[in-house]
């Protein structure tokens, strides 16, 4: 699909602040364009990427390179270390000040990523139940997990709290354990404390996808590039640093498979081989959550002429604003 004229306006009586938002699968090519796209319109990058909030963890999560960075300026990237976390409220919190901040400046905020839950709580508002971990209810159920599985978790979850046992991922078992921490901790259900409150932004949501082999090409050749440009190491330096192979982290896609490597469960040549299965199948799942969320604009990366649309949907969307402030960032 390409520009379609139902793009979203700026409410005359109640102008609100811009936010571009540019989402797609991994390897799609968000990076580039991106960077493009902030250096036209005045903009600065907000990240909405999990894995890359791990500092260290750079081949790995396709960070941009210190080039890039000298490009234009970015955001919630290189937050925590691998044993550190930042939860989804924290995340949001910090984005939702980042973007106000580039307001302030007089740019544009340009959110950039493919993590859908990330891109859900700033565009949506998501209320995030703020509950503290107890770490002596964390460390049984962490036992529950590491002994049971995910699926003695979920029958817990569903007898205690059905309405988000109904509705969770029943195969990611952090939201499971979460899920199941916030019921017991505060006797209620997890769906019945979450909503939203819609930001003071008027959005631009931009979609960019690729037809499923071109973008399998591009994964299988990222990965290969990724290991050639020294991803082995990086993980071997996260290992020798004391950044055990099981902390949620180090779990992350691509970096599990190659701790296996290092740890003499498979060579190399299978490690990259069930890095680009798994990671095919990680884009398959990123693109059903994507499906679900309302406003999309999708350009597919692979037409002619499509970055000359993007940029004409960014400049139609940008000029009312332009127009109230009496400058024009396009010149």
């Amino acid at each position: 699909m390409n520009r379609q004229d139902n793009l979203p306006s700026v409410p005359p009586a109640a102008p609100r602040l811009p936010l571009v938002v540019l989402l797609g699968p991994t390897a799609v090519g968000k990076t580039e364009l991106s960077l493009q796209l902030a250096e036209r319109f005045d903009g600065e990058i907000v990240g909405a990427d999990s894995r890359q909030l791990y500092q260290g963890m750079d081949i790995g999560t396709a960070k941009p390179t210190p080039d890039e960075l000298a490009r234009v300026p970015h955001h919630l990237i290189d937050l925590c270390p691998p044993d550190q976390s930042i939860t989804l409220a924290e995340y949001q919190r910090l984005a939702y000040a980042a973007i106000d901040a580039i307001h302030a400046r007089g740019r544009v905020p340009f959110l950039v990523g493919g993590t859908a839950l990330y891109l859900r709580a700033v565009v949506e508002g998501l209320r995030i139940p703020e509950v503290p971990p107890n770490p002596a209810l964390r460390a049984e159920l962490e036992a529950v997990l590491a002994a049971q599985g995910r699926e003695e978790l979920f029958r817990r979850l569903a007898a205690v709290d059905p309405a988000t046992a109904a509705v969770v991922d029943r195969n990611n078992p952090r939201r499971l354990l979460r899920a199941l921490e916030i019921a017991l901790l505060t006797g209620k259900s997890k769906v019945e404390l979450e909503g939203a409150d819609p930001p003071p932004y008027a959005i631009l949501q931009i979609g960019l996808e690729r037809p499923r082999p071109a973008l399998y090409a591009r994964i299988d050749s990222r990965v290969a590039a990724m290991v050639q440009a020294g991803w082995v190491e990086e993980t071997a330096r996260l290992m020798a640093a004391g950044y055990a192979p099981t902390l949620p982290a180090m779990t992350s896609l691509g970096y599990r498979e190659i701790a296996a490597y290092l740890q003499g469960e498979m060579d190399l040549e299978a490690a990259i081989a069930r890095i680009q299965i798994e990671t095919h199948r990680f884009v398959r799942h990123q693109l059903t959550w994507f499906r679900r969320m309302p406003g999309i604009i999708w350009f597919n990366l692979e037409t002619p002429g499509v970055e000359t649309a993007i940029f004409g949907a960014v400049a139609d969307f940008l000029a009312g604003f332009e127009a109230n402030n009496g400058a024009s960032r396009c010149d």
